[in-house]
């Protein structure tokens, strides 16, 4: 009986912003299907109570770690630490994520600075860390989280979409450098959520009926609907498969 390309039972994989929202169902997702899950956050409370309720829930292997995904010596510092302790992860998400709105003619530079600090800095942080030890090993798979707004530009969130423009070019960069070490860097792009970030999207009326005439599948996406993207893309059946973006976005970018 042939193996089955998608279990990923066993392998290690570290979620950054995965103590809450999206992040923690993916993190939750993974956990499910056999792997074993390193929960990321800011405060050691936060992600110690996500660690035991993943853990609990799926009865899988769960730890936390604590750093500031801005600050690359303490991204390299916690990383190396990690590595001795946990191993080199097989699985690399990079999900931590910033949203600032106002109009771009009254956007605060700190709030740049800000935006871009989290979604796209801490990406090339967190893999530059990871990364080198999957080379040596010669196997990994890195998952970075974009956003429909890589494409679809919306009033008030220019910074966020540039950034997540940027994390989608970042993605085929790695791609084009680590493919020769075994390693798939590919990104997710999420359409509407009903997530943490979003709740003041969700929770008004008006863009409600936005989003069902906007999307073709006429809702906001569940959270879960990401998993399944995440476990092809972290097993072997997407092996051959690097420096792509795909799209969950019920259908959102395929019509005008």
């Amino acid at each position: 009986m042939a193996s089955n390309p998608f279990d990923i039972s066993g392998r290690l994989a570290l979620v950054t912003g995965s103590s809450r929202g999206l992040g923690n169902a993916l993190a939750r997702g993974l956990a499910e299907q056999g792997a074993k899950v390193i929960i990321h956050g800011r405060s050691r409370d936060t992600v110690d109570a996500a660690a035991r309720d993943i853990a609990n829930a799926t009865g899988a292997e769960v730890s936390g770690v604590t750093f500031d995904v801005t600050d690359a010596e303490e991204v390299r510092s916690q990383l190396t630490a990690l590595i001795e302790q946990h191993g080199v992860p097989d699985i690399l998400v990079n999900n931590a994520g910033l949203q600032r709105r106002a109009p771009f003619t009254e956007f605060d530079p700190e709030d740049w600075d800000a935006v871009l600090a989290t979604n796209l800095s801490s990406a090339f942080y967190v893999s530059r860390a990871i990364t080198p030890a999957m080379a040596e090993r010669g196997s990994g798979k890195v998952v970075n989280i974009g956003s429909v707004q890589s494409k679809l530009a919306r009033q008030t969130i220019a910074p966020y979409g540039a950034s997540k423009g940027g994390v989608v070019m970042l993605t085929q960069g790695m791609a084009a450098d680590l493919a020769r070490y075994n390693i798939q860097v590919n990104c997710i792009s999420p359409g509407y959520f009903r997530t943490d970030m979003n709740t003041a999207l969700w929770q008004d009326d008006d863009f409600n009926a936005w989003i069902e005439k906007r999307t073709p599948a006429a809702r906001w996406g569940e959270v879960e609907e990401l998993v399944g993207t995440l476990l092809y893309l972290c097993s072997n059946a997407s092996s051959f498969v690097s420096g792509q973006n795909i799209l969950v976005d019920g259908g959102m970018t395929s019509v005008v």
